[in-house]
């Protein structure tokens, strides 16, 4: 079998020698948090037989392509290949998981799915991205950490830093939890050994000097910071991003459309219950495309073979773009109507539908995850938007910078709340 060399260095090391019940790993982008966390989980499966782990995200989406990626490439390739290790896709007696040839497990799930992953019990379980999570979730997985196998029993988790408010930084800062700070000097692909930076390490330093507002303050510096001139502080990510659910057909249903190329274009599908509520179940949110790409991008899903599967929208709000609207229209064949556009009464709207949890964006509703987007750090959904809304500081207007989805959103709620119009027409 291959030999497997990872050398932790400053935090990374902090994370591998830490015994506490609670560990909470925090850093800007790029300094290798989960690495470290993920090679911990996979020796300490090695050096303790029948030891049972769990690598678990808010969504067992979304760990595919982080997490999971992270695991497979670089952690236990050697692993794999040797044979010590391998894939179980799971049944119904038993979750998915890697099983090791020593007796250890590694489970993987998600806490919208939490049945399978929740009725066993654990030594080490991973968090990634932990500001996800609600403190039910946290306190939930705290549960499980029950196995006994190993002589220590963990919660290990890690995100990039959040407003000041988060559960977690409390508990923290309570010293429930203990707080690793992570710096990009502790990743050996960024930084050498003499804290000078790479090659690598210098494109992706100047990218991240490249932000601003308070993405730059949490994904460069690090800091648990809130927006200054913050848009909506009555967003609260663990009661406005809900799991996804199955939406009855007999639910209402909207677009709405911000035009966009070089920033993202936007289209959100919205689902409006009996009482009024609204829910986000869908979004494109993707740059360097035209609105007809878009436009049959949304086709495919909604009429694959030229049949509704869903639900059609009973109105699609747009930008006022003449010329984007008709482009949008002759793919789509149902008529557009222009976006009601006066911006404080809308986010005035949006503040109130907030404030009585009226609105709820449903989490993993993008289509398509906007790669150019997420290498730059900027926002690649609406809920990523949503903190880094901000006034400009004549507090007269909100600032254009990373307001497309923001402005979608706006459209919905004007739509329902600025009072009754004619609904959509189809094209002949």
């Amino acid at each position: 079998m291959s030999l497997h060399r990872f050398v932790p260095r400053g935090s990374a090391r902090e994370v591998f020698s830490a015994r506490d019940s609670e560990v909470l790993v925090s850093g800007p982008a790029g300094t290798g948090k989960s690495r470290a966390a993920l090679e911990k989980v996979a020796l300490v499966a090695l050096v303790n037989p029948g030891m049972r782990g769990l690598i678990v995200r808010k969504t067992l989406a979304s760990l595919g392509s982080t997490a999971l990626e992270t695991w497979r490439k670089f952690v236990i390739p050697e692993l794999l290949a040797g044979g010590e290790c391998w894939w179980y896709g799971g049944s119904s007696a038993e979750p998915a998981q890697y099983k090791f040839r020593n007796g250890s497990a590694i489970i993987v799930g998600g806490m919208d799915k939490p049945m399978k992953i929740m009725s066993s019990e654990y030594d080490l379980i991973y968090v990634q991205e932990a500001t996800e999570l609600r403190v039910d979730d946290w306190e939930a997985l705290l549960t499980r950490l029950r196995n006994g196998v190993v002589s220590f029993q963990q919660v290990l988790a890690d995100c990039n830093p959040d407003a000041p408010t988060h559960f977690l930084k409390a508990r923290c800062d309570r010293g429930q939890c203990r707080m690793i700070y992570s710096l990009h000097k502790d990743n050996p692909i960024l930084f050498d050994e003499d804290g000078a930076p790479t090659a690598r390490g210098e494109k992706y330093m100047e990218m991240l000097d490249a932000l601003t507002g308070v993405r730059r303050l949490r994904l460069r510096d690090g800091l648990w910071v809130a927006a200054e001139g913050i848009i909506y502080p009555e967003w609260e990510e663990g009661v406005h991003l809900v799991d996804r659910f199955d939406i009855p057909d007999d639910w209402d249903r909207f677009w709405t459309v911000d035009f966009g190329y070089q920033h993202p274009f936007v289209l959100q599908c919205w689902a409006e219950n009996p009482d009024g509520v609204l829910y986000r179940y869908r979004e494109i949110f993707h740059t360097q495309r035209t609105v007809a790409a878009h436009a049959r991008q949304i086709m495919s899903i909604v009429a694959p073979d030229g049949e509704w599967i869903e639900p059609e929208p009973i109105s699609i709000v747009c930008d006022h773009d003449a010329e984007n609207r008709e482009s949008f229209e002759q793919v789509v064949g149902i008529s557009t109507v222009p976006a009601r556009k006066a911006v404080r009464e809308g986010i005035d709207l949006v503040k109130e539908r907030l404030h009585d949890r009226r609105v709820f964006l449903m989490r993993d509703s993008l289509v398509e995850r906007d790669m150019s987007l997420d290498e730059r750090k900027q926002p690649t959904c609406t809920e990523e938007e949503i903190p880094g809304y901000v006034w400009r500081p004549d507090r007269e207007e909100p600032l254009k910078v990373g307001d497309d989805g923001c402005d979608a959103l706006r459209y919905m709620i004007a739509e329902r709340d600025m009072g009754a119009r004619p609904r959509m027409r189809r094209l002949e």
